[in-house]
């Protein structure tokens, strides 16, 4: 009943997405049926009702014919060649910003300038009031974008989070909110997704390429969160570390959409609704305090952690994924009261499972892969990682390890490897991120 049900939401979340945006068609199949309701009951009126009968037929046909023309006008395929990162400059107000591309994988835009400035001052947020909703010339692509993206996989419209601003440092005249909005899945999939994607139209041959047209501005360049149309619904990671200093890592079933059968991070999803909580609405809100609920959520989710075994999560960086409509992704380390071992047997909720392989545990020494990565190695080529995480870790892992790598080294030497918020926080024992065996634990 479990597997029935979610189908049966499945289709009733695309269904209704796809009605919302086709509601001519809906408006003249309903006068159809009221026609032919209308002529039933009563002879009088019955050549009113003929005619209304006949013209909302015709008019139903018309649009249906048009609605099946314009569906199949053009040829939807992703795109398998990565970004063209040469071809479209980081945005200017982004401090020293570089691509970083992993084969395979995927391509994220990073700054350690905003990473630096991300883990060091909180940044004001704000909630506008108004969900988001797809632009115009976005709204006719959906009944073939959400095929060619989710492929058969179960995809529900669930709620979640996007962004309109940019986390820029102090230094480059940042001072007003970011602001935060309320989206739909199916949002980010026709807009922010459409990217992935490659556009011919069947006759002619054109080609439309989304990434030139809803990415870049005026110039040429990258467009700023801040200037965006999209959805830029906000991604969220996590890599926690055991008291006996490893790396708890999911391993992500053939279901998920991006990364499929890769190492994740401990925790990672999207920003949600729920996450919001008071943090926004209270004077002094930080981004990284919503940010922070949602990572620590994703972790329990995707783990079976519960709240009270984490000791605190810091916010250590941001990328824009390139491939996924340059959405926002940021990054988080967390220290955890418990032991790899204690992780075994944990129970996932059932619409975890589906998505997840199992958990594992890998001993790595982040403060090594930062001073690797401050001497200009490169983090595939660094010795510090491991070549399992090397050859099979997601981009939002690899990014993730590489964010924390570097803000650990900025930390004082006599300092332990996973800091805690506030110093003298916690009395808990600091784990030491290093050693071990790689562990694959029981799949819940």
């Amino acid at each position: 009943m479990g597997k029935l049900s979610r189908l049966a939401r499945a289709r009733a979340d695309y269904l209704g997405f796809l009605l919302a945006h086709e509601w001519p068609v809906v408006l003249s199949g309903v006068g159809v049926l009221l026609g032919a309701v209308t002529i039933l009951p009563s002879a009088v009126g019955i050549v009113l009702s003929v005619i209304a009968l006949g013209l909302g037929s015709v008019t139903f046909v018309r649009d249906f014919r048009l609605l099946r023309r314009r569906w199949s006008a053009y040829d939807f395929s992703l795109i398998a060649a990565p970004f063209p990162v040469a071809d479209i400059p980081p945005p200017t107000a982004y401090p020293n910003a570089a691509y970083l591309h992993i084969p395979n994988r995927g391509t994220a835009l990073v700054s350690d300038e905003i990473d630096q400035d991300l883990a060091a001052r909180a940044l004001p947020v704000e909630v506008d009031e108004q969900p988001y909703r797809l632009p115009r010339q976005l709204k006719a692509s959906a009944p073939y974008v959400l095929p060619v993206r989710n492929r058969g996989r179960l995809v529900f419209n669930g709620q979640v989070v996007g962004m309109r601003g940019d986390p820029l440092p102090r230094a480059r005249g940042a001072g007003s909110p970011v602001t935060l909005h309320r989206a739909r899945f199916f949002d980010a999939q026709c807009s922010n997704e459409m990217c992935s994607l490659r556009i011919t139209h069947r006759e002619t041959g054109e080609e439309f390429d989304p990434r030139r047209r809803l990415l870049t501005d005026a110039g040429g360049r990258l467009r700023t969160l801040a200037e965006s149309e999209l959805a830029d619904v906000v991604g969220i990671s996590t890599v926690a570390v055991t008291t006996d200093g490893v790396l708890v890592l999911v391993r992500q079933s053939d279901r998920n959409i991006a990364s499929a059968l890769l190492l994740a991070p401990s925790g990672s999803g999207s920003l949600e609704p729920r996450d919001l909580g008071d943090a926004v609405t209270d004077a002094g809100g930080a981004l990284q305090d919503v940010l922070r609920v949602g990572m620590e959520r994703e972790l329990c989710e995707e783990t079976g952690l519960r709240a009270d075994e984490i000791a605190d999560t810091r916010v250590v960086g941001f990328a824009r994924w390139m491939e996924r409509g340059a959405k926002p992704e940021f990054f988080a380390l967390t220290r955890l009261t418990v032991a790899a071992a204690d992780l075994a047997g944990r129970r996932l909720a059932s619409d975890e499972r589906l998505y997840s392989s199992g958990l594992l545990t890998v001993p790595v020494d982040l403060r090594a892969l930062g001073r690797e990565l401050g001497a200009g190695v490169d983090l595939l080529a660094a010795s510090s990682l491991p070549p399992q995480l090397r050859e099979d870790g997601s981009l939002p892992l690899l990014v993730a390890l590489r964010a924390a790598a570097r803000w650990l080294v900025r930390q004082p030497e006599n300092a332990p490897d996973n800091v805690a918020d506030t110093a003298g926080e916690t009395d808990a024992e600091e784990p030491d991120i290093r050693g071990g065996e790689t562990r694959t634990l029981p799949s819940p």
